[in-house]
């Protein structure tokens, strides 16, 4: 272990969608909705659906594949794997263990992380401190989801919500004074009636009877979540902010939780920033739970939104209840790969939508 913490860096940044677009007029014809109705609530129009044979692990894997590539790193110089998900392709092995092997990262050890929608932040956070540490080189982070395969299609409450895909970043040591200079993680157990998967574990496990009443559907009290979600978003930016000695005024771009366009309006205002220094894809995918904020980071990167030295909040929120944050600073100068974390202290086309993993 080294004597002085390193920092660790995002070196490079994957993203996959699957191909089946579903929009708010198919929705109007499977349940009680409307395009307005979505629209004026959520600000989605349409999101992504994972193909049957398609399960989490293939998205992740396609959205890794990308960001090896991009980065120049072989999968077998990876001594890492972590897998964000809420819907695993089982529950063992990890979903992190079938992407390692599916890549070849025959050296990496592989764990998921369930957190939530917060999911890719926790999972950034240990990784990156394995960087920091000297436990780790090389480590591979992935958010991926595919909660269609998880909503009840007759539950205009959620169905019109979720959609599937997958984001990965991969994390090296980056020069002294850039990467991620704070990050916070949050939870209140209390609050995890408000959003629950009921069915399938040791509590109530698969029957008849739980698949009859539909308890393993996405089972949430929307508007609780939405209460909570405005209060936290902003709180928890400001705290990653104030850990790092960084002013709102420098932050370069916003990158929240692809959820809801209110909670992320409420969350701007909060830290007193214009809606041009906030990326926002919701309109597009929906909530893509712990590929959210990878996904947009992929695409914001792509887009312009972020330049080298900037200050990059990413915040999220999410089933437990969780929530947290990160604050980045961007590589001066990228040389051909992705910057970003560091020490403890829009709207293009997404590469590669249309192949399927």
């Amino acid at each position: 272990m080294p004597e002085t913490l390193r920092y660790a860096g995002i070196v490079g940044v994957g993203a996959y969608a699957p191909q089946r677009v579903l929009t708010n007029e198919d929705l109007e014809r499977m349940v009680e909705t409307s395009n307005e109705w979505i629209v004026e609530r959520t600000g989605i129009r349409e999101r992504r659906i994972a193909a049957p044979e398609q399960a989490s692990s293939d998205l992740a894997l396609a959205a890794a594949r990308e960001a090896l590539a991009q980065a120049g790193v072989a999968p077998e110089d990876l001594d890492l794997v972590i897998v964000a998900t809420n819907s695993p392709d089982m529950f063992f092995p990890a979903t992190a263990c079938l992407v390692q092997d599916a890549l070849g990262a025959r050296r990496a050890g592989a764990f998921d992380v369930s957190a939530g929608c917060t999911g890719f932040i926790y999972a950034l956070s240990i990784g990156s401190q394995f960087i920091m540490t000297g436990a780790a080189e090389k480590v591979l982070v992935a958010g991926a989801d595919s909660l269609s395969k998880m909503v009840n299609w007759e539950d205009r409450g959620t169905c019109i919500l979720f959609g599937d895909a997958a984001g990965a970043v991969v994390l090296e040591p980056v020069p002294e004074g850039y990467g991620v200079l704070s990050f916070s993680l949050r939870a209140d157990g209390s609050g995890g009636p408000l959003l629950t998967l009921p069915a399938g574990g040791s509590r109530l496990p698969a029957s008849h009877e739980t698949v009859d009443r539909r308890l393993h559907t996405i089972h949430m009290q929307g508007r609780e979540i939405f209460k909570f979600a405005v209060r936290v978003m902003g709180e928890v930016a400001l705290e990653v902010l104030r850990k790092a000695g960084v002013g709102p005024d420098r932050v370069g771009c916003l990158i929240p939780h692809q959820a809801n366009l209110r909670i992320i309006e409420a969350a701007a205002k909060r830290l007193g920033l214009g809606m041009d220094r906030v990326f926002v894809n919701l309109d597009r995918y929906g909530n893509t739970s712990a590929a959210s904020i990878p996904v947009a980071l992929k695409e914001a990167l792509d887009g312009g939104y972020i330049r080298p030295g900037d200050y990059v909040v990413m915040v999220a929120f999410g089933t437990g209840l969780t929530w947290g944050g990160a604050l980045v600073r961007w590589l001066p100068e990228a040389r051909g790969r992705a910057a970003g974390v560091a020490p403890a202290g829009g709207q293009n086309e997404l590469p590669g939508q249309d192949s399927p993993p």
